[in-house]
């Protein structure tokens, strides 16, 4: 994890101020199974050349769920970064609101701007296809990161974390802080967010193991990534269900939400929170007892390696095929996994403890 040396001017300004972000990650084996096409992404006919040098000037767009986000204003601020460390050039561009289409217009202009390179985080992994297919016509490299897109739409997926290990941990750090026992439900993001289905089917299967037989999962409700849905869907669980164990929302926008309600009701303490979230936007609600631990990745590095991905791919470093490595800057040596995903690696788990060790 990126410890507070980094990315602190963007983490302060995004992590505190707006409290909107949105943790929307997909997994690989979720959208290979939504996706009628091949499971492995098509890999450039043209050979690799892992000596070639970035090209300069590269121009590198970051398309996001949604801009104005504190989540994707520290990632895409990694890849703007990272642009700059290989001489190119980096911008984000995107929609105001997370819809399943609003992406595509962004991605129209891009192909017209002649970018060398899209970095996106699908709002649908399949709605944005066409249009990513158009730009990869185009000559334009695609990588998703964060959240994927069907395989056929890009080159490689720069994935935060294993889906499995992010999915099951949640369940785990809950289930510590309930003591195996009670009540608990689930605040996701929008229904149609791959990277949220896929944590919340590993979640679902957790609990089907016995050390989970006293644990009940009563429903899994949606924020829509929005703060003040987020917040009245936390105020609605608890009145649907006042003996409520626990909450665990996988998404930065609802965990912030949840949060701010339970340290404002009689449920502070008594109903346990854990998600998905920035060390900056949930360390008050650690020190007050509203949160017990929480995880996330480093989405300031998410970005820079993703930055880097998009760069070498289009200086023809690699064609995305599995076993091609690059460099990706501070962050070392990357392998290229099957099915074109790159993994970014374990999460943190962040308590009073250590929350005042990161600065993000």
């Amino acid at each position: 994890m990126t410890t507070r040396n980094v990315w602190r001017p963007l983490a302060l300004v995004a992590g505190l101020a707006l409290l909107a972000t949105a943790c929307g990650g997909t997994t690989r084996d979720d959208v290979a199974q939504q996706s009628s096409a091949s499971a492995a992404a098509p890999a450039s006919s043209a050979a690799a050349d892992p000596n070639a040098p970035i090209k300069p000037g590269l121009k590198i767009a970051f398309l996001p769920k949604q801009v104005n986000n504190p989540y994707f204003t520290i990632a895409n601020g990694g890849g703007i970064e990272a642009a700059k460390e290989f001489g190119g050039e980096g911008k984000e561009v995107g929609p105001s609101e997370a819809s399943a289409s609003s992406q595509v217009s962004y991605i129209n202009t891009l192909i017209q701007q002649k970018q060398d390179a899209i970095v996106i985080s699908a709002n649908d992994p399949n709605a944005v296809v066409p249009a990513l297919r158009q730009a990869k016509d185009a000559g334009i490299k695609v990588v998703s990161y964060d959240s994927d897109t069907a395989p056929e739409g890009r080159d490689l997926f720069v994935n935060q974390a294993s889906a499995e290990d992010l999915g099951r941990t949640e369940v785990q750090l809950l289930a510590e802080q309930i003591g195996h026992k009670g009540k608990i439900a689930i605040l996701s993001a929008t229904p149609n967010a791959t990277n949220q289905n896929t944590w919340i089917e590993f979640m679902k299967d957790e609990l089907t193991k016995p050390e989970y037989k006293d644990m009940e999962l009563v429903k899994v409700a949606y924020g829509n990534d929005e703060d003040q849905k987020s917040f009245t869907e936390t105020q609605g669980l608890l009145r649907a269900y006042p003996d409520l164990a626990g909450i665990i929302s996988p998404t930065t926008v609802g965990i912030a939400a949840a949060a701010r309600y339970l340290s404002d009701s009689s449920f502070k303490g008594k109903v346990k929170l854990t998600g998905l979230g920035t060390p900056n936007q949930l360390r008050k609600f650690v020190k007050d007892g509203t949160i017990d631990g929480f995880e996330l990745w480093s989405p300031g590095d998410l970005g820079y390696l993703a930055s880097y991905a998009a760069a070498a791919l289009a200086s023809g470093q690699i064609s995305g095929a599995e076993g091609e490595k690059f460099k990706a800057g501070k962050l070392g040596e990357y392998t290229i996994g099957a099915k074109g995903e790159i993994l970014l690696g374990k999460p943190t788990v962040f308590t009073k403890d250590n929350i005042d060790d990161f600065d993000f």
